[in-house]
């Protein structure tokens, strides 16, 4: 068997490979459709895998698999659905003219991760359009761009969690040929690549797994139905279905890193879970290339484990999303504490997320009704990723309204000053960077009427518990897709270009002061003021030492920060008149001899470093 790869393998000279997993069926024949209609027997071994190598089939074929019930699908493994979700897959010659040898990756500590939805970043929705961006991502200094999930879903228009076949590449969006176009430009440019992928459901429309094999269970829920059977019988085919689909897009794809959605709903509870399995997978293949590869887990759980290693019960996961930093910094910057942001607001525990990461470390929860997460005090600040915005936090808004629709300018700076002076991994969405206007909603383009329905229904109910205005938007009307197009051309302008030119100078400051390059925990102080609403925040390295100071308040605050002795350089205020602020009275060099006090202007940041070593 090892000579088969899941799905159709092109093998070149007109010779293809086809192997698919239904242990339930007897026989299953390949029914070629296009160019020339034909239909091939295939074999089973023990476990369940049909299979066979057959000449005659040119890179282009089209073809479903032939059930013994006498129904065809098209294929769970199938590389490209050029004509949908419904219709046949398609045979890909996977030959590329690639040019990135010499690209090895970059160490995960330098990502700097830009966030992205291929079919609303550009006019045109595709990988191509992209590249031409990339250069003012690059002049922005993004070290990976994150492309939200793009296996086949239904339709031209989706989020991508819907996605029906995981190792098919969307045709709206340019294909497999498309992506590897996309990927080969970032990485002549040093960027990085991250896909996100899907691995707790599949989505409903065009979802023919279950005639193939139990992929699902019905021992567990998730809000999508059933849960995908990755510790009950037949759950290691279904595990190396998957394990293969991340080894594909490391290897086929070129990609860096895999962004695993939403871990929380993958229930699991065998002695070596699918987790830790992938990782070691990932980290044997790291080890035979040489290639820096990464895995970055999403979870609301606030869980420990998914970044521990196996030797102390983690799964060994490179590093994950920590939604709490985002929601106390989403609240102390808006006010709102609806939902799943009860429980957030207080300076204690944004001055906690800084210094730990989680917020929620077995506390109680008002919002879940019960004690939430595991502590995170030990784990290195570098398994962390961090942000303001994503495409969750902005498209799970009844009306999608990004940060620069709900504070002040001020307030974006101050935003953004936070995740980028942060000693975690910092994330943007899309726009973000010069303050997008546009929302970011919801959208679908299903074809199946009821299915339509419950979307819409579901959307409106999932709202209830935040009491916001206005009326959902329909996520099956294409003008609600349309609307969540950005405008790169508003980069150039007023406020927009001044806000651009404040992130470029806190990348290059991150990048350039020793001590916010140096992604430690053990080496900075976070002290809070309740009082006057203030964060003191001391980082160093060596003798290299810098303070950052953000004021949350509205009024200005007089703070008595510990600075030590010395002379001491500010770099970087956001109340600045440079950066459009109202203007500040802190002078740009001082001496502390015994204590300082400092006038922060409301909704503000200062950035101090010792004149010695500035």
């Amino acid at each position: 068997m090892s000579k088969f790869t899941l799905g159709a393998t092109y093998l070149g000279e007109n010779l293809c490979s086809f192997m698919v997993w239904a242990p339930l069926s007897r026989k299953i024949d390949v029914h070629i459709t296009y160019p020339q209609e034909k239909m091939l027997a295939l074999s089973k071994d023990s476990r369940g895998y049909h299979y066979g190598i057959f000449g005659g089939i040119s890179a282009g074929s089209k073809y479903y698999y032939r059930l013994d019930s006498g129904n065809e699908y098209p294929d769970p493994a199938s590389r490209f659905q050029s004509d949908g979700v419904h219709q046949p897959s398609l045979v890909v010659d996977s030959s590329f003219n690639w040019n990135d040898q010499n690209w090895f990756g970059i160490s995960l500590s330098e990502y700097i991760i830009y966030e992205l939805h291929v079919g609303t970043f550009t006019n045109e929705g595709t990988f191509d359009a992209i590249i031409p961006h990339l250069d003012k991502l690059k002049e922005l200094d993004i070290t990976a761009v994150e492309l939200m999930p793009v296996a086949q879903f239904p339709g031209s228009r989706n989020w991508g969690y819907d996605g029906v076949y995981p190792y098919a590449v969307q045709n709206s969006y340019g294909g497999p040929e498309g992506l590897k176009r996309l990927v080969n430009a970032c990485h002549a440019k040093g960027i990085a690549v991250i896909m996100d992928v899907v691995y707790n459901h599949i989505g409903p429309e065009g979802n023919y797994f279950e005639q193939f094999g139990p992929y699902f269970t019905e021992r567990y829920l998730i809000p999508w139905g059933k849960a995908i059977n990755f510790d009950g019988a037949y759950s290691d085919e279904v595990r190396y279905f998957f394990i293969e689909n991340a080894l594909y897009w490391l290897t086929e794809m070129h990609i860096d890193a895999l962004r695993l959605d939403a871990l929380h709903a993958i229930f699991d509870i065998s002695p070596r879970p699918f987790l830790q399995e992938l990782a070691e997978a990932v980290k044997q293949l790291r080890e035979e290339t040489g290639r820096r590869l990464y895995l970055i887990g999403e979870s609301d759980a606030n869980d420990r484990r998914c970044v521990s290693p196996p030797e102390i019960g983690g799964y060994g996961l490179d590093a994950q999303w920590n939604d709490d930093f985002h929601h106390e910094l989403h609240v102390l910057l808006t006010g709102e504490k609806k939902g799943y942001y009860q429980g957030f607001g207080q300076l204690s525990q944004m001055a906690k997320s800084l210094r730990e990461g989680f917020i929620y470390s077995g506390e109680y929860s008002s919002f879940r009704k019960r004690r939430h997460g595991s502590s995170s005090r030990d784990i290195p600040a570098s398994r962390f990723v961090v942000f303001s915005q994503n495409h969750d936090q902005i498209g799970n808004r009844m009306l999608g309204e990004r940060l620069s629709n709900l504070v002040s300018f001020e307030g974006l700076k101050l935003a953004a000053g936070n995740v980028l002076l942060s000693p975690f991994l910092p994330l943007l969405f899309m726009g973000e960077e010069y303050g997008e206007t546009a929302p970011f909603q919801y959208f679908t383009s299903h074809s199946e009427t009821a299915l339509i329905e419950a979307v819409r229904k579901g959307r409106r109910e999932e709202f209830n518990a935040f009491d916001w205005e206005g009326e959902c938007p329909d996520p099956q009307a294409e003008i609600t897709f349309l609307k969540s197009k950005i405008n790169h051309d508003l980069c150039t302008e007023g406020q927009h270009k001044i806000l651009f030119s404040f992130y470029k100078e806190l990348i290059r400051l991150r990048k350039k002061i020793p001590a916010l390059t140096c992604l430690s925990k053990d080496d900075m102080e976070v002290l809070y003021y309740e009082k006057s609403s203030t964060i003191f925040f001391r980082r160093w390295v060596n003798s290299n030492e810098a303070i950052i100071v953000f004021n949350f308040g509205n009024v200005m605050s007089l703070v008595t920060p510990p600075i030590d002795r010395g002379q001491w350089n500010k770099i970087l205020d956001s109340a600045d008149k440079k950066w459009l602020g109202r203007g500040s009275k802190i002078p740009r060099k001082f001496t502390v001899n015994n204590e300082v006090n400092l006038n922060i202007e409301p909704q503000s940041l200062a950035l101090f470093v010792r004149m010695e070593d500035s």
